[in-house]
This record gives structure tokens, C-alpha cells and sequence, in this order.
């Protein structure tokens, strides 16, 4: 197994244009996309759609009645949205199918939407994905952490070398083994996303308690595919 990694939204934007037939995708958004979509699955809900933009998401409510809006634009829920971009809000979802668009998550989902694969993942399932990727044993996994804005984030290539530290047997390229060296420098995962640029904004904002959900390790079994343009958990 042949591991990458993505530190930039600049790569991001660079991917539509690479082959990725033959890579297994598995993209991170600590701080929190991919965590309160897998919170969201862990707590029943049924599928995420994720979009670009604000106007796709209300116009795919307006298709198709029923479905519930989440995400963020500037860390904040956007108007006329039922969730916003915290795991804590997605604890009573059972059955329901949400739209997602945050600035930097479903972007990167979208970008890898023509891989061979596709899969979710946060510091909350890491043991999930971990046990995923041995068992499907991808020759070429392409780890894509979201970033901030137009910045990396320390606490996607924390994740993502958590995740590489799991697989020890796999040859690494340069920003893996760089992404591996993120998650050897903090012994603590709360202490890692405290230290980052998001971290510190939630914390400014008095969202402490989302750090410390963030930040449990393999806290959730649940994995998650997207597959076309749809995210669904792992069967």
C-alpha cells in the first residue's frame, strides 16, 4: 500500500484533473466536518449529500422535500439551515437525509468524487477506516486533509498521520511521512487540536466541549463510502 497525502486546499483544487481511478480517497475535516458527519451516522441518520454551494443546498430542499440542510459558511450556521457545523448537533438524526456544505469539507469530498473510492474519516473512527483499508488493501490510498480556507490545518495532518501510524507496513511518500511526523509531535489528540488555528477559534468562541468530542479516538465503529454523489455508512 502506497500512501499520499493532500495538506493544501490548492492541491484539492488540483485534483479533478488527476486520474484517481485507482486511489482510495479518504478525506479528513477534524475540525468538523467529517466529524459531525460521522457523529450524525453514529446517531442513525441516513445519508449526507454533500454540495458546494449554499444555493445547491437550498435548491436540493426545494427538489426534494424532507431533506434537512447542514454546514457552515465562516463557522457558522448559514440562515435557513437546520444544522450547523457542530457534532454536538447531530445526536437526534435517525432516518434523516442531509445536505452539507461547509467551506473546505464537501469541497474536498466533492473533488475526489471520481475516485476508485471514497471514504470518511475523523480522529472519532480512526480504528474504522484503519481496519477498512487492511482489509480492502488499496494499492494507492490518497489521504486528502480539507484544510482552512486557503491554509493547511494542523489538525487534518494530525489525523491523517494518526491514520498512517496504523498502517505501519505501507510505503509512504514525502507528505505522508511529513503528516506522520504532525502526529508524532503531540502525545495528546485534545492537545493537538488545541493548538490549531481552528482550535483556538473554537475555543475563542467558547466551543470547548467540541474540541473534546473531536478528539476522542476511535470513540465511533462507524465508517463512511460516498458513493456518486451520495455518503452512506459503511455496511
Amino acid at each position: 500500500m502506497l500512501i499520499d497525502v493532500i495538506l493544501t486546499p490548492a492541491d484539492i483544487a488540483r485534483l479533478p484533473q488527476r486520474d484517481l481511478s485507482e486511489a482510495t480517497c479518504v478525506v479528513f475535516d477534524v475540525l468538523r466536518a467529517t466529524s459531525a458527519m460521522l457523529t450524525a451516522f453514529a446517531h442513525g441518520a441516513a445519508q449526507v449529500e454533500p454540495v458546494r454551494t449554499l444555493d445547491e443546498a437550498f435548491a436540493r430542499r426545494k427538489e426534494t422535500p424532507g431533506v434537512r440542510l447542514g454546514g457552515e459558511r465562516n463557522g457558522e450556521r448559514p440562515d435557513g439551515f437546520d444544522f450547523g457545523n457542530s457534532p454536538l448537533e447531530y445526536r437526534d438524526v435517525r432516518g434523516a437525509r442531509i445536505v452539507w456544505t461547509t467551506t473546505n469539507g464537501t469541497l474536498a469530498l466533492k473533488a475526489c468524487e471520481h475516485a476508485q473510492m471514497v471514504m470518511l474519516c475523523a480522529l472519532l473512527n480512526l480504528n474504522a477506516i484503519a481496519e477498512e483499508l487492511r482489509w480492502h488493501e488499496p494499492e494507492r490510498v490518497l489521504l486528502v486533509c480539507a484544510g482552512t480556507g486557503d491554509d493547511f490545518a494542523l489538525e487534518d495532518a494530525y489525523g491523517a498521520g494518526r491514520l498512517i501510524a496504523e498502517l505501519p507496513d505501507s510505503k509512504l511518500t514525502d507528505s505522508a511521512q511529513a503528516a506522520l511526523a504532525v502526529a508524532k509531535a503531540f502525545s495528546d489528540p485534545l492537545e493537538a487540536l488545541r493548538a490549531s488555528a481552528n482550535g483556538q477559534v473554537l475555543t475563542s468562541r467558547k466551543r470547548g466541549a467540541e474540541l473534546e468530542w473531536c478528539a476522542r479516538v476511535s470513540a465511533y465503529s462507524v465508517g463512511a463510502l460516498m458513493d456518486g454523489a451520495i455518503v452512506r455508512p459503511i455496511e
